[in-house]
């Protein structure tokens, strides 16, 4: 099974879903800022991503001073910003098999793949 979190009004997630579409993966589409991720699906993301909580955070987002973060802020503080406030989700993120990429540039998805 395939996920993407995935926000319309991006381009770069357009471009990821398309993308998948063209490689024939037709993944379950979740639009997180209509059905915002919880602090444990936040968690595990980071797990998959194999990432630094930080990296999946927009940081030139309003939201991400408004949220009170800092670059150095804790991995706790920034999965409860990330709940709080969905739109500090950096995207696209793809789930396949158990691992996660983020669509940035979209073809970095395809290594999940292979």
């Amino acid at each position: 099974m395939t996920t993407i979190y995935h926000n319309p009004r991006c381009s770069k997630s357009r471009l990821t879903l398309e993308l998948l579409h063209n490689n024939d993966i037709e993944p379950t589409v979740v639009e997180y800022l209509k059905t915002p991720l919880s602090q444990t699906e936040i968690n595990t993301l980071i797990d998959q991503l194999d990432i630094d909580a930080i990296q999946l955070v927009r940081v030139k987002e309003a939201e991400f001073k408004e949220a009170g973060l800092t670059k150095s802020s804790t991995r706790e503080a920034i999965v409860e910003a990330i709940a709080n406030y969905p739109k500090l989700l950096e995207r696209p993120v793809v789930v396949h098999n158990n691992r996660a990429a983020i669509g940035r540039p979209p073809e970095n998805v395809l290594e999940l793949f292979k």
